[in-house]
Parts: structure tokens; C-alpha cells; sequence
């Protein structure tokens, strides 16, 4: 999980790589996996000739300690990382299609993240039915995806 989220954090070829020792320490960023798991912790690990290429996990996050994607104590904020080597190849979709599959069956009803404008994730995010909530900052958008309108779509034969 650490080496996913050093992999999340470092999305962009264009940025100086942040140090693992740096990401891990940083509050804004280590409590993410900080304690994992916890009670309510969710995650999947997509794995590739017995490699770790990539995980998507949900955490719960306080008001008093929110994440960049943070909307509410009950929503759980997801975070994605894909071996830079392995991107554009349907592991993301793949990570998150489980987790919320996984959120669903544990009757979470919605999953919060952030992300970059930038990001060429953030395609892959709405194409799987996450919604733009807020963009009051600069350079990201916080964005929902419902967990009900995801259950519909899949009984239809997407997904």
C-alpha cells in the first residue's frame, strides 16, 4: 500500500518524485495508511506475475483530520496507485471496479476522492460515474461516486 500511494502522490512524469520518507511522514499524505488497516479500512491489490502493480483502498476520515478529498465523516475518501509502468492498461479501472464492488457489499453508499485537473485520472474517474462536488481549489476537484446509480448501471450489463 505504501508503495501505491508513493506512486498516487507522484503521479505527474513533470514533478520532482516525492521521497517515500517524505511522503510517509507528511500527515496530509501518511494518514492515508497510517494504522492500516483499521475496522473499517477497505482495499484490493492488483497483482501481475506475482507483482504488486497497483491498489485502491477506502478510509474514513475525521473532520478534525480530513483528507484532500474529505466531503463527510461517513463517506469514505478512496485512494488509487498504479505502477507508473502499468498505467493505461485497465488496472485502475480494474482497482476501482472492486473497491467499490467491495464498498457496496459492506453498504457504503458513496466513495469521495480528489484529483488533479491535470491528472489524466481524472477521465478515468468520471468515465466510472465519479462526479465533479466542488472545485473551489485551484488545481483539483473533489469528486462522489454514488454507490445506488452504480448498482443500476452494472444490472444493465456494463461493468
Amino acid at each position: 500500500m505504501a508503495d501505491m500511494l508513493i506512486e498516487a502522490v507522484n503521479w505527474s512524469p513533470e514533478w520532482k518524485k516525492k521521497s517515500r520518507n517524505r511522503v510517509l511522514s507528511t500527515p496530509r499524505t501518511a494518514h492515508y495508511i497510517a494504522g492500516w488497516p483499521r475496522d473499517t479500512d477497505l482495499g484490493v491489490i492488483a497483482e501481475a506475475s506475482g507483482e504488486r502493480i497497483g491498489a485502491a483502498w477506502l478510509r474514513f476520515l475525521p473532520p478534525a483530520d480530513p483528507g484532500y478529498g474529505f466531503v463527510a465523516s461517513d463517506i469514505p475518501e478512496l485512494t488509487a496507485g498504479v505502477a507508473v509502468h502499468w498505467r493505461g492498461r485497465g488496472v485502475g479501472r480494474a482497482l476501482l471496479r472492486a473497491i467499490a464492488g467491495q464498498a457496496r457489499s459492506m453498504g457504503i453508499r458513496q466513495i469521495s476522492l480528489s484529483v488533479e485537473r491535470k491528472n489524466f485520472a481524472q477521465k478515468l474517474y468520471i468515465s466510472e460515474g465519479y462526479q465533479i462536488v466542488d472545485s473551489s481549489d485551484a488545481d483539483s476537484d473533489t469528486m462522489v461516486k454514488n454507490l445506488a446509480a452504480g448498482r443500476v448501471q452494472s444490472s444493465s450489463g456494463s461493468g
